[in-house]
């Protein structure tokens, strides 16, 4: 153990093995394990997770933390590529400007709609439904995020199904608020009508703390019709009830709407990517969530915490959805549009988790135990192809009745358990085991033919297993070797459970996609001037689910879906950031700089991946091994310059994404409707400044994407688009806070 004096950063209401330590950045004496530590004053916006972070083991996995309060980049609009640019191969699709949906993956896998990270809110998930739709529809207002915590495969398992990772969004709970009541509010202006306002009050006293905040955004969006409002809402009361025990409670309410643009061809897009071919597309959203954590510390070496969370939520559209090169237009025979169709979605889900964790003495060692188990419940109802009106306004009506009506039931049961055996001062290793049970069942009907509906096959998948991995770390001074191995699945979800009867059939023998991560790296830092993270991956991913023409004995034809094959990826996550001011003079009169660079390289293929189609009367095999996975880019590379002056911190940034490709198949010329083809490499760059003063004011203001440069990062099969998604071009935006 190490003697510290310093800040200490602890996740969710965690605390140290010696004192009680709320989730904060405030300075805290007290003697502890040896833990990433954060200076009161630093400026790093990028650490590495301690060994424990409240009741969960980090050691020995490849983890990031984001201090949100040092990130220096467009936090009003959720701008990812700049919050995560030194999260080494994060790939970021940037299709939606407004920063209602984020969508980020790593190591090859999807990012849409983040569905192949777990993620969370303040420890609890805000997800659609992680096992049967794990479609992260919500993102927090980052202006409330206190920091980000990113665990990459390993998290698997203690936080269940994904092949990605964990990403869980910690919220700002007034406990770094050294008074009873503090006021706070920032305002910002921008391109593109861009309007914000941030408006929070929170205090700390003896035995409460507590946070509320009110975020309102809307903007005319970069893109013809595109206009959108956000609203979001959240409060939180931690009451102190004595010196073992603390009960929280929070909810937040979101709803934003959004119009929606639509997708492009390649021609559209080489003529002008800021048209828009859709005026009557519009996306709405309203989640809320609820939670109720206890946290109770048994002793000095052992604590335990409850949550109990509840989610309720409508995804909502109407649309004029056919491709790009279909026009709008009125129809000659009725003399207005065509009729809209319109979807919806209704989510019903709660939960509940238990954790422990000891510290425990084993051959004279210090040894860490943790272990949770968990409850967890899914009702999604889903209303597809209702025929809409004629409006081109946000409205749901309908002129006939939706083709399909699916209820979608989930549970889950699972326990995990991990330990860290320290051998010595400087060997650590990390064993880890979970155990899932999860029941999906859906009923409903598919669609109608001939006016009589046609009932879905009710289906129910009742299915039990268990990960395992282990991870380990030397420790080298300040620095450290660390490896894991961990296995991870994906649930097969609901659009796989529900193939039109008429059309598809389901394999009864469908599995859940499983594999695997590998993890192999050195990270560390070197005093204040240097902070390293460099690591080899391989992920497995077994069992992909796709169609497959079959042929009946009649000679008709129908589309099977089943497991089809595997793919794996493998690369290099490397961060490196330097401050040579800090190395070799120390001389901060004039300020100091630093220089950091995020490179991603993966290598993404399919192995032993056969897909049959039918052409004409015939089935022909197509062999796709060796060919690279779709949204996959080689390198992802981010690389800039901080700079620091008293109260002013500028950064300028520079990204760099590789070309992908859309299908299996590796089309590099674009289709007609612009929804495959090759999605080309572009280079970015960010300019952002933010200097505080007189201890209580701040005012940002950045330049995004500075070149103007016109490029893509998705095409899109159906909503936001279909076709290709431009990413917006050059805007600005000026934000003033204070604190009272």
């Amino acid at each position: 153990m190490r003697s510290i004096l310093l800040t200490i950063v602890v996740a969710l209401n965690g605390w140290s093995s010696m004192a009680q330590q709320t989730d904060t950045l405030t300075a805290k004496e007290g003697y502890v394990k040896d833990v990433t530590v954060v200076g009161q004053h630093s400026r790093a916006d990028i650490h590495q997770l301690p060994e424990v972070v409240g009741t969960a083991i980090m050691a020995g996995k490849k983890n990031s933390l984001i201090v949100m309060d040092n990130v220096n980049g467009n936090i009003v609009t959720n701008t990812m590529r700049q919050v995560m640019a030194k999260v080494p191969g994060v790939h970021v699709w940037e299709s939606d400007g407004s920063g209602i949906q984020i969508g980020v993956a790593a190591r090859g896998l999807s990012p849409n709609r983040s569905w192949e990270f777990n993620t969370r809110q303040n420890g609890y998930d805000i997800s659609a439904d992680p096992f049967g739709y794990p479609e992260a529809y919500y993102t927090p207002q980052l202006q409330a995020v206190q920091r980000i915590q990113v665990v990459r495969g390993a998290g698997s398992l203690q936080y269940g199904p994904q092949f990605g990772g964990m990403l869980n969004f910690v919220l700002r709970d007034g406990s770094d608020i050294n008074q009873p009541f503090q006021f706070e509010t920032q305002n910002t202006i921008g391109s593109n009508g861009l309007v914000n306002t941030y408006n929070a009050l929170g205090g700390e006293t003896e035995k409460l703390h507590y946070y509320a905040f009110y975020d309102h955004r809307s903007a005319d969006g970069w893109r013809e019709n595109s206009r959108y409002r956000v609203g979001t809402g959240f409060a939180t009361l931690t009451y102190k009830v004595n010196k073992q025990l603390s009960i929280t409670a929070e909810y937040t309410n979101w709803h934003a709407r959004s119009q929606q643009p639509g997708g492009l061809t390649d021609a559209q897009f080489a003529q002008n990517d800021r048209q828009s071919f859709r005026s009557r597309n519009w996306f709405d959203l309203l989640w809320n969530i609820g939670a109720l954590k206890a946290n109770y510390t048994i002793n000095e070496k052992s604590r335990l915490q409850a949550t109990l969370f509840a989610f309720s939520g409508n995804r909502s559209s109407v649309g004029f959805l056919v491709a790009p090169n279909v026009k709008d237009s009125i129809n000659t025979n009725t003399l207005a549009y065509n009729n809209r169709t319109v979807f919806v979605d209704e989510y019903r889900n709660w939960g509940a988790e238990v954790r422990y964790l000891t510290d425990y003495k084993l051959l004279g060692g210090n040894s860490t135990f943790s272990a949770g188990v968990r409850y967890y419940n899914g009702l999604t109802r889903r209303f597809n192809n209702g025929r809409g009106t004629t409006n081109a306004d946000y409205d749901l009506t309908l002129v006939a009745d939706y083709q399909q009506k699916l209820r979608f039931n989930t549970s889950n049961v699972a326990a995990f358990a991990e330990n860290i055996f320290r051998i010595g001062k400087k060997l650590l290793l990390i064993p880890g085991i979970r155990f899932e049970q999860v029941s999906n069942t859906v009923s409903g009907q598919t669609g109608v033919s001939n006016g009589v509906p046609v009932k879905a096959a009710e289906a129910s998948s009742n299915r039990s297993f268990a990960l395992a991995g282990v991870g380990a770390e030397y420790h080298i001074g300040s620095t450290e070797l660390y490896a894991n191995w961990s296995q991870a699945y994906r649930p097969v979800l609901f659009s796989d459970l529900t193939a039109p009867v008429t059309t598809d059939e389901i394999d009864p023998n469908l599995k859940d996609a499983r594999g695997y991560n590998l993890d192999l790296g050195y990270r560390g830092k070197l005093k204040d001037y240097l902070f390293f993270d460099v690591g080899l991956f391989y992920l497995q991913y077994n069992n992909r689910i796709g169609l497959l023409a079959q042929q009946r004995l009649d000679g008709s034809f129908y589309n099977l879906r089943t497991n089809i094959g595997n793919s794996n990826s493998k690369g290099v996550e490397a961060l490196v950031e330097f401050n040579p001011i800090k190395a070799f003079t120390n001389n901060l009169k004039r300020g100091s700089f630093s220089v950091f660079a995020s490179v991603g390289y993966t290598d993404a293929r399919y192995a032993d991946y056969n897909v049959i189609t039918r052409q004409g009367n015939t089935l022909v095999t197509t062999n796709y091994s060796n060919k690279k996975v779709e949204n996959a880019p080689e390198w992802i590379v981010r690389y800039g310059i901080n700079y620091f002056w008293k109260g002013l911190t500028a950064t300028m940034q520079w990204s760099y994404v590789g070309e992908a490709f859309t299908d299996a198949n590796n089309t590099v010329a674009p289709s007609a409707n612009g929804q495959n083809g090759l999605i080309p490499s572009y280079h970015v760059g960010d300019i952002s400044l933010n200097y505080a003063f007189k201890k209580r004011f701040t005012i940002r203001a950045g330049l995004n994407n500075i070149t103007d440069k016109s490029y893509f990062t998705r095409r899109a099969g159906g909503y936001p688009g279909p076709g290709l998604m431009p990413a917006d071009g050059r805007n600005a935006y000026v934000t003033f806070g204070a604190k009272f």
